[in-house]
């Protein structure tokens, strides 16, 4: 490798390990999995340009670079569209997985040795807000957005506004555990996990109405494990909801 990065930032080395390292407890890699189980929808539009909103450090995007002309990839972090772009550009990443305490394992990551290299100049990297897309990011086949929704401050907005960024045939792909928490979402703006009229209120029910322009294609459930030390993880159960644009 040219250069060499060395990533101390525990959220970032923790999602380094999530997108590009070991699995755990036969849960397969989540965000190449996730772009695998679309696979089947890929036959059924045309695959010019896909933008991945919250690409995180960038594995989806990677992913997605196989079956696209163009990938899109925006993620509010600074830091982790950092990494995306350095392994982009044929730098090794090294980070660190806590093992216990302060004990530290570091691993590395390089596009090469996974395989991912080929079509990774099809990608265009940036740091953005989901809230607050850029007017010429439209027309787009395919738009994905992981573990999104359930951090921003208005989901209903941005999905109001996201639809019309698809193109005429084209698919909106959430997924999300639906963790809804004040400290990223005010209570009145969560699109479930609340009681209304002495009714609970689901976020799936939420996205039928917010999003009754689309049809609702499927829903998968999409196990990730997220290590954060030797002996405890985070597993979690994501709802991939897939919305085509008739």
């Amino acid at each position: 490798m040219s250069d060499n990065i060395y990533e101390t930032d525990t959220s970032t080395s923790q999602y380094c390990d999530f997108h590009y390292g070991n699995e755990y407890f036969g849960v397969k890699n989540f965000p190449k999995n996730s772009v695998e189980l679309l696979l089947p929808f890929f036959k059924n539009i045309n695959t010019n340009k896909v933008l991945d909103l919250g690409c995180s450090v960038g594995r989806s995007s990677f992913e997605f670079s196989n079956y696209f002309k163009e990938v899109v990839a925006i993620d509010y972090s600074h830091k982790f569209i950092e990494v995306a772009q350095n392994l982009q550009e044929a730098v090794q990443i090294d980070y660190s997985v806590t093992l216990e305490g302060h004990i530290t394992e570091k691993r590395s990551i390089d596009l090469e040795t996974l395989g991912l290299s080929q079509n990774k100049d099809k990608i265009t990297f940036l740091q953005g807000d989901a809230q607050n897309l850029d007017t010429s990011l439209n027309n787009f086949d395919l738009i994905f957005c992981s573990n999104l929704i359930d951090r921003l401050q208005e989901p209903r907005v941005f999905l109001k506004e996201i639809q019309s960024r698809l193109s005429e045939n084209g698919i909106l792909v959430l997924l999300s555990p639906y963790t809804w928490l004040e400290e990223y979402t005010p209570k009145q703006n969560w699109l479930g996990g609340y009681e209304e009229n002495k009714e609970d209120v689901y976020t799936l029910d939420t996205l039928k109405k917010e999003l009754s322009s689309l049809e609702l294609s499927q829903c998968i459930e999409v196990e990730f494990v997220i290590k954060e030390t030797n002996r405890k993880f985070q597993h979690t159960i994501s709802q991939m909801s897939i919305w085509t644009k008739a």
